[in-house]
């Protein structure tokens, strides 16, 4: 029991600057290949002039928008590409040590109530 929660919560902890492990599987499970296209982020201020950037990002919509036609599993798989942790990194990790707190005194104590063999 404490081997599957220290794994299940070595896999939630997000790191500093990205995704935990678990929604980097969801991700890579959704699109093992890569050829699921992503819906881009709306062009920076001041971009929206350049006609270039313009096009370009409409493309990415175009073939995004196609997908997301495409309907029924398509769909899905979309939604868990663009997958993220439920909730900020710095809230995920205090809930999911106190969860491994709370599993380890829970595990202690159903240890402490076995009772002892003997030795030999």
């Amino acid at each position: 029991m404490l081997v599957a929660s220290a794994l299940l919560l070595v896999a939630l902890w997000p790191p500093e600057g990205g995704r935990s492990l678990a929604v980097q599987a969801v991700r890579w499970a959704a699109d093992p290949s890569g050829a699921l296209p992503v819906l881009p982020e709306q062009l920076p201020v001041g971009m929206g002039d350049d006609p270039q950037a313009v096009e370009l990002r409409d493309e990415m919509v175009r073939a995004y928008d196609a997908a997301w036609d495409a309907g029924g599993l398509t769909q899905v798989r979309l939604r868990m590409k663009s997958a993220r942790d439920p909730l900020p990194p710095a809230t995920l990790r205090q809930l999911l040590l106190g969860a491994g707190v709370l599993l380890a005194g829970v595990a202690w104590r159903i240890a402490s109530r076995r009772p002892q063999r003997p030795a030999g």
